[in-house]
């Protein structure tokens, strides 16, 4: 069997955005998809590059900036790109997943049309088709408040990006990246990029200042390991306050046997002692820790958001819901074969992409309420599941999980608000324990084995928004759905179809609008 083995790739980028006139700029990028030799641990294979780079390039953005993004594609095989955290306001058109693009074909290209609307923080993109992502073709998108938006915190003496997640090979050792620090603070921007395992993040004798998570500002607690579950993103400041030498910085799994583990070297400027002796241990199977930790995690109610008004303005905890659904993941053998589904179906992709097939109003490629909201804990089946929801409606999600692994989830075009966790079955009096003062919004979550995890979402954002796993296995498998939010009527309410959209499927040969 192959061995899941950490990747942990760090992508330094020390330089001042210049100043952004005018409003919604726009920033160009042309990116040309090719096969290419990589070397994630020392051993040589094939990868997906972007301009010749893994990671792929860098995106930096300014909060309502629109990324104008040419993908060519010469591979041999049909590719699409997701943007993993960026909300995409009104233009569930430009998600990149399978249900709502066509591919794009071998030797053609597609442009992106996104928007940084009201976000800041750290998001990834990486290939939405089969098993891309372990190969390569992902890299990291940093958002920055706009200058007259102040963030709670001083500006750092540098900022890095960290992609750190699971690799696929036979054999495994550390792989050590040398990073220069002298006594200043510098900002670390981590996202767990795996295909399958949780990681823990921690700096040798150094403690990590918690001050962003996906696109909020949070109360600065201060950590000494910080879980990362699959498809999330967080931002620590670190200050150089120790004695002057080499510190280990440490990736390993969690929940996971054995542990694996890599790590990189914290030099500082004036040190003259490299690191020694093994590799500092973090936590490993416990969960109650990874659980507190994660319900100390909260919302900084005073600082500013992307918006010129504070975050905790929108109070959440005060809207009754108007809907509760429940979303039970389970591991079914289907005609003989492993499968993974949600409330027991197993999502299969249509032959027209499902946004597509809505907006032609094209038969018998899906149907509203094809997935039930509800457990119904029978045998599992094959379904191109789509649930149907109201616009600007305000419902509760429950992800409850019975098996006995970590579950992250993660929904395409919006934040939520992590109302609570906990181990066991959720019944109504579990919102007693509820969270509905100061609970962080983000866009992916974890669910830890037997138990569940309820989230709050504003529906305010018209489109066919993916709902998936963020474990790469059981997403390919089965394990996501589509949620529809039809517009009222509006075409205020969301963008038109791109001219430039691919059309395929039993989409071929109509026509989006005129040029």
């Amino acid at each position: 069997m192959r061995e899941c083995n950490l990747l942990f790739s760090i992508i330094l980028a020390l330089f001042v955005l210049n100043g952004v006139n005018g409003d919604d700029p726009s920033r160009f990028f042309t990116w040309k998809i090719t096969y290419g030799d990589i070397y994630p641990l020392g051993a040589k294979q094939q990868g997906i590059l972007i301009n010749g780079e893994f990671p792929g390039p860098h995106i930096d953005a300014v909060t309502n900036d629109n990324l104008i993004i040419s993908v060519y594609n010469y591979l041999k095989e049909p590719f699409l790109i997701s943007w993993n955290g960026l909300q995409q306001r009104r233009n569930s058109w430009q998600d990149g997943v399978l249900g709502t693009n066509c591919p794009i074909p071998p030797g053609k290209n597609f442009t992106y049309m996104l928007q940084a609307k009201d976000q800041i923080g750290t998001f990834f993109y990486f290939p939405s088709l089969a098993f891309h992502k372990a190969a390569g073709a992902f890299g990291s998108i940093r958002i920055w408040s706009r200058p007259r938006i102040p963030v709670p915190f001083p500006s750092p003496s540098g900022d890095f990006v960290v992609l750190a997640g699971d690799w696929f090979k036979r054999n495994h050792y550390d792989l050590f990246l040398k990073t220069k620090f002298s006594g200043k603070t510098y900002r670390f921007r981590i996202t767990n990029v795996g295909l399958t395992s949780s990681i823990n993040f921690r700096i040798q004798g150094h403690k990590m200042k918690l001050v962003e998570v996906e696109g909020s500002h949070t109360l600065q607690n201060t950590y000494t390991t910080l879980d990362v579950h699959l498809g999330q993103s967080y931002s620590v400041l670190v200050t150089a306050d120790q004695p002057p030498q080499d510190y280990y910085i440490v990736v390993s799994s969690r929940f996971t046997s054995p542990v694996l583990s890599t790590a990189a070297v914290l030099h500082y400027s004036n040190s003259f002692k490299g690191v020694s002796g093994p590799v500092p241990g973090g936590p490993t199977i416990q969960i109650d820790s990874s659980l507190s930790q994660s319900r100390s995690i909260r919302w900084n109610l005073t600082a500013s958001a992307a918006r010129p008004n504070p975050q905790g303005s929108y109070h959440y905890g005060m809207i009754k819901t108007s809907r509760t659904i429940v979303l039970a993941n389970s591991a079914p053998v289907i005609n003989g074969k492993q499968r993974y589904a949600v409330n027991s179906v197993s999502f299969v992709p249509p032959d027209t992409p499902l946004k597509l097939a809505d907006y032609f109003q094209i038969p018998g490629v899906f149907s509203v309420g094809s997935i039930p909201s509800n457990p119904t804990w029978g045998s599992g089946y094959l379904a191109t599941s789509v649930m149907g929801a109201n616009y600007r409606s305000f419902i509760e999600i429950v992800f409850q999980n019975w098996e006995d692994t970590v579950q992250s989830w993660h929904i395409d075009g919006y934040s939520f608000f992590v109302v609570g966790m906990d181990g066991g079955q959720w019944t109504a009096a579990s919102r007693n324990s509820y969270n509905l003062r100061d609970t962080v919004a983000r866009c992916t979550v974890q669910v830890y084995p037997k138990a569940w995890t309820a989230i709050y979402i504003a529906l305010d954002n018209v489109g066919m928004w993916n709902i998936r796993s963020e474990n790469w296995a059981r997403q390919f498998l089965g394990q996501q759905f589509y949620l529809r939010i039809p517009s009222p009527g509006s075409w205020r309410d969301e963008y038109p179809i791109p001219k430039n959209a691919l059309l395929c499927g039993r989409a071929s040969g109509r026509h989006t609008r005129p040029l």
